[in-house]
């Protein structure tokens, strides 16, 4: 199972890298909109598989996919930096903002998600 999360996570790191760099490089921005398309994306992803999980229970694509992909695609610890930094930095608007958008629409993703598969598999 450790394995199982472990590939998971590898799979998760290196979305994450590669979507949150593609997004920032494009956003013409210095505000991380990278972090945010991937807590985003996780959170409407977690949403879905909770439901289709609560389902079909395998315990293998159930570490693989919520524990290790999204635990790792996810960034949290990345967004607390950014936010400490930009109230150190004395950017408290973009810091307001970023926490602000971070919660309101990674909740929102989760509960699209739920919903959606609800309509689709329901």
């Amino acid at each position: 199972m450790i394995l199982i999360v472990g590939m998971g996570g590898f799979f998760g790191a290196i979305s994450r890298f590669v979507i949150a760099s593609f997004v920032q490089t494009h956003s013409n921005t210095l505000f991380p909109v990278g972090t945010l398309s991937v807590n985003v994306l996780g959170s409407f992803i977690i949403g879905f598989l909770a439901m289709y999980f609560s389902q079909v229970v395998q315990p293998e694509y159930k570490a693989f996919l919520m524990t290790g992909f999204l635990g790792a695609l996810t960034t949290f610890s990345t967004f607390s930096l950014e936010n400490i930094n930009m109230i150190q930095d004395g950017n408290y608007t973009s810091a307001i903002l970023n926490i602000t958008l971070n919660i309101v629409l990674t909740l929102s993703a989760t509960l699209l998600a739920m919903m959606l598969f609800k309509k689709m598999y329901m």
